[in-house]
């Protein structure tokens, strides 16, 4: 069995019903982290209740390139990241390797943009993931993973828990991790779903995160991935008997190289 688990609510920031949601969960001990959408029009109510004893330092950005509108405004002009009526709409295969100059000077800015807005609300994240795992296209995974570095905070690897993974992608994401592990230093050292709790055995020792979109289910709590009325406070009991939940807080920052970061472009390519 891993030593700790991270449970982290992804979404908070999304509406006041998610975060209500997320709150209750907190509440329940059913999670010990989530992460919040800077651009999303609950986040300023997310940062409120952010300021709470239970969520307090356990809150970090779920870095958002495709919902809603961005907070900076290069990446406006960019057709790979937003539609014409200036909303995201990301217009990029997951295997791409490779982004553009502009691309790459957009991605920064409004994820400097989105990590500001946190700040401007009394919210310094813990850590950094993405809104629909973004940072699990490479280029954007490099950028996403300098940043934190420098911010001294985690990043999330990539899923590399579950049945459903093919060789091609297991293979993919050994080297994303080990790039993103290498450039932004402490962080889970694996990642899986609630789903993957079903099939999967555990890793037997270290730290695992479990990705989750917490749902009401009468007075205990569902995943959106689970079946409906399926218990995901059961199935972590299930699964991970006695194993402390705790947050990136706890994750040490001790960064395996130096954190190199700037707006000059060298530091930006893969």
């Amino acid at each position: 069995m891993p030593r700790q688990v991270i449970v982290n609510a992804d979404d908070f920031g999304l509406s006041s019903s998610e975060n209500a949601v997320i709150l209750g969960a907190f509440q329940a001990g059913v999670i010990s982290s989530a992460t919040a959408m800077a651009n999303m029009p609950a986040f300023q109510e997310a940062c409120v209740l952010a300021q709470e004893s239970l969520l307090k330092g356990r809150i970090g950005l779920h870095f958002n390139l495709t919902y809603g509108r961005p907070l900076s405004p290069s990446i406006l002009a960019r057709s790979t990241f937003c539609d014409s009526q200036g909303m995201f709409n990301l217009d990029l295969p997951r295997h791409s390797l490779w982004l553009n100059r502009l691309d790459r000077e957009a991605v920064l800015e409004e994820l400097e943009a989105q990590w500001q807005c946190c700040l401007d609300n009394g919210l310094r994240p813990s850590h950094i993931d993405s809104h629909q795992h973004v940072h699990n296209i490479w280029p954007i995974g490099v950028i996403v993973a300098r940043f934190a570095a420098y911010q001294g905070v985690p990043v999330r690897l990539a899923r590399q828990l579950g049945n459903n993974l093919s060789v091609r992608k297991r293979v993919f994401k050994t080297l994303l991790n080990y790039r993103l592990n290498h450039l932004a230093g402490a962080t889970a050292e694996y990642v899986c779903t609630p789903v993957d709790l079903r099939n999967v055995a555990m890793p037997i020792d270290g730290l695992l995160e479990i990705v989750v979109h917490p749902t009401h289910i009468g007075a205990d709590f569902g995943d959106i991935y689970l079946n409906p009325g399926e218990s995901l406070a059961h199935m972590l009991e299930l699964r991970l008997p006695g194993i402390p939940r705790v947050s990136y807080a706890v994750v040490p920052k001790a960064f395996k190289e130096e954190p190199q970061y700037s707006t000059e472009l060298q530091t930006l390519q893969p």
